[in-house]
C-alpha cells in the first residue's frame, strides 16, 4: 500500500535506514539522489510473491519478461546522470516505472517510453497514485527517442545497445548527458556516460552492468 505521497506503509523507518545504508555502501553518495530514493517506495512497483524482497539490493522480475533493476544500480545511474531541477529528461525503458519516479523528484519533466503497453499502463497507475504529475508515459519504439519533444538535457537508457543509439545522441542538448548500457551480449556490458560537447561526444566508462537488450519496435502484449 502507498500513502498520498507514494510512500509505502511497508517502507518503515528501519527499512529506509537499511535501504539507504546499502545505497551508500555501493557508492551512491549524492544527497539529492538519496533523498529521491528515500521518497519513492520500491515496494509500490513490485508485485506478487517478490514483493517481500522489494527492499533488497537485487533485480526482480516484473511483467513481460522484464526486470526492475537493483536499487544500487538505479542510484548509480541516476547519480551519473546528474539531473538538475530545471532539466527535461528522456528515459528509454519504463519497465516498472521505479526509475522514472525517482527522476521525477529531481527534474522538471520526465518523458518515459516503453515498447510494452501493459508496462506503461501499470506504471501510469502507480504514478497517478503517487501524485507524480510531471511524468509523461508513452508506448512506442524507444530506440528512436522522442524527437518532437527534444532536445533533452538528460537521457537515460535502461536497456543495452551495441552502441549508443544515433537518434538518441542527436536528441541530446549540447552540454547534456546520456547514461546507457552498451554491450554485444547480455553477459558483457558496460555502463557508459556520454556528454555532448560543441564538437562531438565525450565517453566515460562507468562500470560493468547487465540489462535486457534494447529492441526495436513495439511488443505484442
Amino acid at each position: 500500500m502507498t500513502d498520498a505521497r507514494g510512500e509505502g506503509t511497508g517502507f518503515d523507518a528501519e527499512r529506509k535506514m537499511q535501504f539507504l545504508y546499502y545505497l551508500r555502501q555501493k557508492g551512491v553518495m549524492d544527497k539529492r539522489v538519496l533523498t529521491a530514493m528515500e521518497r519513492v517506495d520500491r515496494g509500490a512497483f513490485v508485485r506478487g510473491h517478490f514483493a517481500a524482497r522489494a527492499y533488497e539490493d537485487m533485480p526482480l522480475p516484473i511483467s513481460s519478461g522484464q526486470t526492475i533493476s537493483q536499487p544500487s544500480v538505479v542510484g548509480l545511474m541516476t547519480q551519473a546522470l546528474d539531473v538538475q531541477p530545471r532539466d527535461t529528461v528522456l528515459e528509454i525503458g519504463t519497465g516498472s516505472g521505479y526509475q522514472a519516479a525517482i527522476l521525477s523528484h529531481l527534474a522538471r519533466r520526465v518523458y518515459t517510453i516503453d515498447r510494452h503497453r501493459n508496462l506503461t499502463r501499470e506504471a501510469e497507475i502507480v504514478f497517478t497514485k503517487m501524485g507524480l504529475a510531471n511524468i509523461t508515459v508513452l508506448t512506442r519504439d524507444g530506440s528512436f527517442g522522442l524527437p518532437d519533444q527534444g532536445p533533452f538535457d538528460r537521457i537515460l537508457v535502461t536497456a543495452a545497445a551495441e552502441d549508443p543509439p544515433g537518434p538518441l545522441l542527436q536528441q541530446l542538448k549540447v552540454g547534456g548527458v546520456m547514461v546507457v548500457p552498451v554491450g554485444q551480449s547480455d553477459t558483457v556490458q558496460s555502463l557508459i556516460k556520454v556528454t555532448r560537447a560543441e564538437r562531438g561526444f565525450d565517453y566515460d566508462e562507468l562500470m560493468p552492468v547487465r540489462f535486457v537488450p534494447l529492441i526495436e519496435g513495439t511488443a505484442r502484449d
